[in-house]
């Protein structure tokens, strides 16, 4: 797979404490080529990173993950302690609460990754929303796949 490389929409001082994180993956074929996009705000909702990588051929799930590990370490840049996670992927968001196994031996490694990501916080929760509620982190994870970033 080729290196992923990763574009930088915008970045502003970030304020410790609580962020906001959507993420986004999208794979076009599964597999396919693969992106992923995040978005990280404050508590106002003041963007502070959007960002976006291309991912080379994965299937939809893996980019989802992806884009969730790549916006976690964004947080955890920023210095946050807590973090609210909004992702339209129910998979995803089950299988971080628990209420899914993760049975594709594929996606073990990245959801451990993830619960090691999520230990480093002193809080966090993770909400599935709606697709449209998640469109600018859709909007990178597609603008990724088409530029290659």
């Amino acid at each position: 797979m080729p290196q992923p490389s990763e574009q930088q929409v915008e970045t502003r001082e970030a304020v410790p404490g609580k962020l906001i994180l959507y993420t986004d993956g999208a794979s076009r074929g599964n597999p396919g080529e693969a992106g992923a996009g995040f978005v990280v705000s404050d508590g106002s909702g003041r963007e502070l990173f959007a960002g976006g990588r291309y991912l080379g051929q994965c299937t939809n799930n893996m980019a989802e993950y992806q884009a969730l590990l790549l916006g976690l370490l964004e947080v955890k840049r920023l210095q946050a302690t807590e973090v609210a996670i909004f992702l339209d992927s129910e998979l995803i968001v089950r299988q971080l609460q628990g209420r899914y196994r993760v049975k594709d031996e594929k996606l073990k490694p990245l959801y451990q990754q993830a619960l090691q990501y999520l230990a480093g916080f002193s809080g966090w929760r993770v909400q599935h929303v709606p697709r449209a509620q998640n469109a600018r982190a859709d909007e990178l994870s597609n603008q990724a796949i088409d530029e290659r970033l």
